[in-house]
């Protein structure tokens, strides 16, 4: 697997608040960082394997998961 640059974690944002979600209606799953002040999952990619939500933690530094 290919090595992916790091970038830091967004400003107002931890690992704490990484949160995966999926639609209702077509099951599509996304991860992002989730902001409980307005209920929305920001810097949201679509993932579909467990290698994808791999590769998101591995983007922002964040281990242990």
């Amino acid at each position: 697997m290919a090595r992916i640059r790091q970038i830091p974690i967004p400003d107002g944002f931890s690992e704490k608040d990484v949160k995966t979600e999926s639609s209702i209606c077509t099951g599509e799953k996304t991860i992002g960082f989730y902001s409980a002040a307005d209920k929305k999952l920001h810097y949201a990619e679509l993932v579909r394997t467990a290698d994808d939500i791999r590769a998101f933690y591995e983007k922002y530094g964040i281990t242990g998961k």
